[in-house]
């Protein structure tokens, strides 16, 4: 594990990494030697991030090294989106059990694949490391190796077993795995002076397609996108690109910093979530292109493809601004996206309470700053309890979260809408905002909160009709005066006192009036039948004397 805690401690090192941000040349160089506390991979292990950053590969086999649980538990745990190739799809386990537990499981995961490559044939296999061979010793990487030059396939071994750190840590594992084996290893077919690298776009539901028809509309070609919709050798080759761009991500920071420094490839960390945000994304990639030897026409072309798509997306937001007056929004997520998707918000008429910065940088609260003011709320730890009562408290229209938090949400009868990797709507780019408005106004007029804010009818103090069924009833006797009657008792008389012509209450309530004792003379003051009077006598339990004796 020695060259693995290396990694890690250069992962650390980078200049790019937010631990580094405010340290001084001498910290920066003493690493970060801080140990995993526990409960610092809740929000997902170094495995899943890993798995979560290389997977949106689609022509590349996933291969995981472990029990069957590890691939079971991060299978298609982001929704991204392929345009051609599907095996990225298709699950690879080793699944190893206590056998390979006590006698090794290098052997088991030659043989997967070898088996991989007869079956499927694919160009690349990343071969995934998780804790339980970690913790025996399988050298992934030797096997890695031997399997590379016995196939001619590139087998890319992603050193990231869950107990080394969080999801996050995995995702700049998943960019060192890339660096080493990958990036540089391949030369493209061409190039073009309009090159670029998305680095950090994974393609939710796909959003990359939002964004790709407007770059390619203005002349600028991707070369590789870092890993959305991606292909092996588009990223073997992204050596050769002119700029690239961290789309709202900061969890590969580590690999556009190392090909600056590597190839001589300057980035910026942009935004395509709003309209404002993407228009300046655009405008900054043209600039970096022409100060990179591109024509200074491309910025002309960019102007005018903003231009045309600005005026389209604010006509289209425009009829949610009345709907959206006054209504306010929390938002629960983390990264980029707690500043990224406030602007998109903001453009629309909403109102932010409050954003989560539990995942996000000292730059992301900065940019937080900038769009909500100095008084923004930000929230570093949202418990769920916290959360609950500020949406009853009605701080909150509406709450933007992650889908392990939507259930707090409905508990307090507040629309919730997904805004994380799991959702089903893409909301990239001029297109992506309006459909995120849409969705959003979807949410917050849903007759169904109306229905599901009404009380429960066990929790209804008012006295309904019902109540008053079962309450207590005055009958008048002889006399004007009233007695009282239990509402149990009434209504046990009246299911068993009725026959098909006259309700025992009518009866219960004439005879007394008369002082009739014989059934046919109750029957006449009662207007009802005589058949009636003796049905009544017979199902009574206790016969009384008198009818006015009945009612006392």
């Amino acid at each position: 594990m020695s060259s693995l805690s290396a990694t890690i401690q250069d992962v650390f090192n980078a200049a790019g990494c937010p631990k580094n941000a405010n340290k001084s040349e001498v910290e920066r160089k003493k690493g970060c030697t801080k140990q995993l506390q526990p409960g610092g991979a809740a929000g997902g292990c170094s495995f899943d991030g890993a798995k979560i950053a290389l997977q949106p590969f689609t022509d590349v086999a996933h291969l995981v090294h472990g029990p069957i649980a590890c691939e079971g538990n991060s299978w298609d745990n982001r929704g991204s989106a392929s345009s051609g190739p599907d095996l990225w799809r298709t699950s690879f386990t080793t699944d190893m059990n206590e056998i390979d537990v006590v006698l090794g499981g290098e052997k088991r995961l030659y043989k997967a694949i070898k088996e991989i490559i007869e079956k499927y044939d694919p160009p690349a296999i990343f071969v995934y490391q998780t804790c339980v061979p970690a913790m025996i010793g399988d050298d992934i990487d030797a096997v890695c190796k031997i399997a590379a030059a016995k196939f001619g396939k590139p087998v890319i071994p992603v050193n990231s077993p869950g107990f080394v750190g969080s999801k996050s840590l995995g995702n700049k594992l998943a960019g060192e795995a890339l660096l080493e084996y990958v990036i540089g290893t391949q030369e493209p077919d061409y190039i073009t002076p309009y090159d670029i690298n998305l680095i950090g776009e994974y393609n939710l539901s796909g959003e990359l397609w939002q964004i790709k028809p407007l770059l390619d509309e203005i002349g600028i070609r991707i070369l590789s996108c870092i890993s959305g919709d991606g292909k092996y050798h588009e990223a073997a080759c992204s050596h050769r690109a002119r700029a690239a761009m961290m789309v709202c991500s900061r969890a590969m920071i580590n690999v556009a910093t190392r090909m600056k420094e590597r190839y001589g490839i300057p980035f910026f960390e942009g935004s395509f979530y709003g309209i404002q945000d993407t228009s300046e994304a655009l405008r900054k990639i043209a600039r970096m292109l022409i100060e990179r030897g591109a024509p200074r026409h491309l910025m002309e072309c960019t102007e005018a493809v903003v231009a045309r798509e600005e005026a389209t997306a604010w006509a289209a937001i425009e009829r949610f601004r009345p709907r959206f007056a006054g209504k306010k929004v929390l938002l629960v997520t983390g990264g980029v996206k707690s500043w990224s998707v406030v602007a998109a918000l903001q453009e629309a008429g909403l109102e932010i309470v409050g954003t989560s910065v539990k995942k996000s940088t000292s730059d992301d609260k900065q940019r937080i700053q900038q769009l909500m003011g100095h008084d923004a709320h930000m929230i570093e730890d949202l418990t769920p309890r916290e959360m609950y009562k500020m949406l009853r408290e009605a701080k909150a229209d509406i709450m933007l979260s992650g889908g392990k938090s939507q259930f707090v949400a409905l508990k307090a009868a507040v629309p919730w809408l997904d805004i994380n990797q799991e959702r089903c709507h893409a909301y990239m780019g001029y297109v992506g905002i309006v459909r995120l408005m849409e969705e959003i106004d979807k949410a917050l007029y849903n007759p169904m909160w109306d229905q599901l804010r009404r009380p429960a009818p066990w929790d209804v103090t008012e006295v309904t009709w019902h109540a008053k069924a079962l309450g207590p009833m005055e009958v008048p006797v002889a006399g004007g005066r009233p007695n009282s009657v239990g509402a149990e008792k009434v209504a046990r008389a009246n299911r068993t006192h009725s026959c098909s012509t006259v309700d025992f209450s009518i009866i219960n309530h004439r005879i007394p009036a008369h002082g009739s004792t014989a059934t046919d003379a109750m029957a006449h003051d009662a207007e009802a039948s005589a058949a009636c009077m003796r049905r009544t006598e017979e199902n009574t339990p206790a016969q009384p004397t008198s009818a006015l004796q009945a009612v006392e």
